[in-house]
């Protein structure tokens, strides 16, 4: 709840503005898959949130980082205590805003540029990436992969273990959501 909060005090600072500019999603889908010579890992969660400006186009996604599921319970260990630290650095958070002008109001797939900052293991690292916003009936979608370099966050990958991990990972998000209500 006290994220959820955090999410509608940031979009309703960047602005004023009615409800049904802010569109919000409290099940956010977050997802990595990292390609190395001796394993591929993939973690899933569904815990992130996400909130999106149609007036302004400012958008935000906040995951928590324990959150992440891994087919192998190790795995899950090593990225929570020994590579992304969650106990320190317990969410990954983007700010940012969707480039182009888009219509939300009218239906359509818009393939979109959306610009801003990651905060991820503590570090923060600007970031230029496509994504895909759908509006269809006054609900919206929104979806990207984009690659992250575990070094651009000073994520250290021990050297034992280099084969295990690439140095760059896939990272998917998807989010449907629903208009903001007043309180």
């Amino acid at each position: 709840m006290k994220n959820l909060f955090l999410l509608f005090s940031l979009v309703m600072i960047t602005s004023a503005v009615s409800a049904q500019d802010v569109f919000s999603c409290k099940n956010t889908r977050f997802s990595f898959f990292s390609s190395a010579p001796l394993e591929d890992i993939e973690a899933k969660t569904d815990k992130g949130v996400s909130a999106i400006n149609v007036k302004t186009g400012a958008i935000y996604f906040k995951v928590p980082i324990a959150s992440f599921q891994f087919r192998k319970k190790l795995m899950q260990d090593h990225f929570n205590q020994n590579y992304l630290e969650s106990d320190k650095y317990p969410f990954a958070e983007f700010k940012g805003k969707v480039v182009e002008n888009t219509d939300f109001s009218r239906n359509g797939t818009y393939e979109v540029i959306v610009e801003g900052t990651l905060n991820l293991h503590g570090v923060d690292r600007a970031y230029r990436e496509k994504g895909t916003i759908t509006v269809k009936d006054g609900n919206i979608t929104a979806g990207s992969t984009f690659n992250i370099r575990v070094a651009d966050h000073r994520i250290d990958v021990p050297s034992m273990v280099v084969k295990n991990v690439a140095e760059i990972v896939a990272v998917t998000v998807n989010a449907v959501y629903t208009a903001a209500v007043n309180r």
